[in-house]
């Protein structure tokens, strides 16, 4: 099988062919934060932001979000959506794996970016994470969990995968199913991790 490590997300954004964006915030993220009122809201991070669903569902919880994003072309849109909404968030043309942060976060939440970077890439993720939040931060996924790859992302992961990528620097506090968009029902796994100090 090969494997295209270089998704040209730019590409996709110009073409108009976002065909993973469902149009509204991950429902288990709108479903956690509707649970978690009293969590206090500070700094938090969107990395693979794209439109910024997540970001603007996170921003209407309190929380003073940065979305990033690899793709230039998603950040007009992205802001577009926030403005007309009324919202103040921080978007960025960036690279969540590379790039030194400009911050440190209380959170990050992620909805199926690390099945979307390539698996060879999967160490940096969780360097890059560590890189981010502050000690004592949250880690908040979901997680795509597919079984079968086809050389293209979504790339499979494991709960063994994610635990042991994880598991070291990271304390698992919640692990479940959540509510999905109807493709993705039973599909996602969502885990509440907290960085050690």
């Amino acid at each position: 099988m090969q494997i295209n490590e270089n998704r040209d997300w730019e590409a996709l954004y110009q073409a108009n062919d976002t065909f993973w964006d469902h149009g509204v915030a991950s429902p288990g993220l709108v479903d956690y934060l509707a649970a978690n009122l009293a969590l206090p809201p500070g700094q938090a991070l969107v990395p693979g932001c794209g439109r910024g669903h997540d970001a603007r569902a996170l921003a209407k919880a309190g929380w003073s979000v940065t979305g990033l994003d690899l793709a230039p072309s998603s950040v007009p849109l992205a802001k577009r959506l926030a403005d007309e909404e009324g919202l103040a968030i921080d978007y960025r043309v960036g690279d969540f794996l590379s790039d030194e942060p400009h911050q440190p976060f209380d959170i990050v939440f992620e909805h199926t970016l690390f099945c979307a970077i390539p698996p060879t890439r999967r160490s940096d993720y969780v360097q890059a994470l560590r890189s981010w939040l502050k000690p004592g931060g949250l880690y908040l996924a979901v997680n795509y969990m597919i079984t079968d790859d086809n050389g293209e992302p979504p790339f499979s992961t494991t709960t063994a995968e994610l635990d042991a990528s994880f598991g070291e620097p990271f304390e698992l506090l919640r692990r479940w199913t959540p509510r999905s968009y109807e493709s993705r029902e039973g599909k996602e796994l969502m885990n509440e991790w907290k960085m050690k100090g």
